[in-house]
């Protein structure tokens, strides 16, 4: 008799209905073991779209804290005009609860670059010189006024539960091409405002849960080598790991066979095997410093303020060369200007303006921008009106992201805020919207991109989203 059965039948300990349960005959425990190992043969084999992609992978830029759109790619005139005014309307649930302050121009100049003319505020002169390859979505819309539940929705679609993120459902819906590397990989994402939360698989199997390559808090100096000092086991041959592995992973499936579905346990277990095979290839993946000169200086890795952020966004770009399905870089957490908007949009704009611009000019000389979706965004924009003095506070209500590449229009405005920008009135576009047009992008319907999981079919829009059509190109 196998002695974990053994263990539930011994006659001086009690046992459970559970543990009855999963002992007796073959054993509901062992039945779930068995999918685990069937499903685990290979999960991230790559799996058909529901119809021809216009992208196959993505990167997703993220500005931690919400730039505001009305300093960025959202100019009002009449926020020029009205200078000092009260705000004229009744103010949404706010963030702070201190009554608004007076409307507030911006600090920057706004010009039009390209041949479309797509004004571009003085705070990113670089992504001004690429705008052409932007469709820049000015009528965002989500629900929350606070950064983690912001951040939630951003990633998951739900600004209260713990649903799985954005990249883990593109990876169960369409694997990866290189079974070496992690499908779905955040570069220095925050442990604040959710964490792990907001790359997790949840309910989904645990290889579908993003890969962290180090967080926010460390500076890229402090580890850029130790990606690759970890992959590699300097002290035992590849038949020496793969004999402990299989000691380690027999364990880990018995143990696995007598719990309740337990994603923590199930993604440990495919990590183990990811890591194993991680060493074929994923060492000289984060080999940054082999690219040319030339290259790292389009990046900014020249120069010290923009070094951190052009490493992310050059990793970002080698990562997508050998078929990562989904990257995400992340500006961390330095855009939340709630005083001070001047001194500090001016420093964070400063840090990713150029290796944002680097990044859309490489993918694009290399032939990669056409099928790889680029996305910047924050979690939310700002107010209108100032907040202590030359500040803003959240908005949620009416924002900017912008998309390049993986079938967009290029050189296009799409929706519009009311004319102080505080609420999206045309074409507007909700998270739920967002996330629909992402998958579609990538030929995923996402009504038919479920899992069942606690009696119902869940998916990343919910019960609801609307692909915005008129950006396809």
């Amino acid at each position: 008799m196998d002695p974990l059965r053994a263990m539930y039948l011994r006659k001086d300990q009690p046992v459970s209905r559970r543990g009855w349960l999963r002992a007796a005959g073959c054993g509901f425990g062992y039945l779930g073991m068995a999918g685990l190992l069937s499903a685990g043969e290979n999960p991230l084999a790559v799996r058909q779209p529901h119809f021809a992609p216009r992208a196959k992978r993505v990167i997703f830029l993220f500005m931690h804290g919400g730039p505001s759109a009305v300093d960025t790619f959202d100019p009002k005139e009449r926020l020029t005009r009205e200078h000092g005014k009260p705000l004229p309307m009744k103010r949404p649930l706010a963030f702070s609860d201190a009554p608004p302050g007076p409307l507030m121009k911006s600090f920057w100049e706004f010009r039009p670059g390209g041949q479309s003319g797509i004004p571009v505020s003085d705070l990113f002169p670089y992504q001004r010189e690429v705008v052409d390859d932007l469709c820049v979505i000015r009528s965002m819309v989500g629900e929350g006024v606070d950064h983690g539940a912001a951040l939630l929705q951003t990633f998951t679609g739900s600004s209260t539960f713990t649903r799985p993120s954005m990249g883990s459902w593109v990876v169960y819906g369409l694997g990866t091409e290189n079974r070496n590397l992690p499908g779905f990989i955040t570069i220095k994402p925050a442990l604040s405002h959710g964490g792990a939360k907001n790359w997790s698989s949840a309910f989904l199997p645990g290889a579908y849960q993003g890969t962290a390559i180090g967080h926010s808090g460390l500076k890229i100096d402090e580890f850029r080598n130790e990606p690759i000092e970890y992959l590699v086991n300097r002290g035992l041959t590849a038949d020496e790991q793969r004999f402990e592995l299989d000691m380690l992973q027999n364990i880990n499936r018995r143990h696995q066979a007598l719990r309740e579905h337990d994603p923590q346990l199930e993604a440990r277990i495919e990590a183990f095997e990811l890591a194993f095979r991680m060493q074929l290839e994923a060492p000289e993946a984060f080999e940054v410093e082999k690219e040319s000169e030339a290259t790292k200086k389009l990046y900014g890795l020249d120069d010290p303020v923009t070094a951190d952020f052009g490493w992310q966004c050059l990793l970002a770009r080698r990562l997508a060369e050998r078929d990562v399905r989904y990257i995400q870089c992340t500006h961390s957490y330095k855009w939340d200007q709630h005083g001070q908007l001047f001194k500090k949009h001016t420093e964070n704009a400063a840090e990713v303006d150029k290796p944002i611009a680097g990044l859309i000019k490489d993918l694009k000389a290399r032939g990669l921008l056409k099928d790889t979706l680029v996305i910047w965004a924050g979690e939310f924009g700002r107010t209108p009106v100032s907040q202590g003095g030359d500040g803003r506070d959240h908005n949620p209500y009416g924002y900017t992201i912008w998309m390049a590449g993986g079938g967009v229009k290029p050189g296009f405005v799409y929706g519009a805020t009311d004319d102080i920008g505080y609420h999206a009135v045309e074409d507007r576009m909700h998270i739920h919207d967002f996330h629909a047009t992402v998958l579609h992008l990538l030929g995923l319907e996402h009504e038919r991109l479920t899992y069942r999981y606690a009696g119902r079919d869940f998916r990343l829009t919910d019960v609801a989203g609307v692909v915005a059509k008129k950006i396809l190109a």
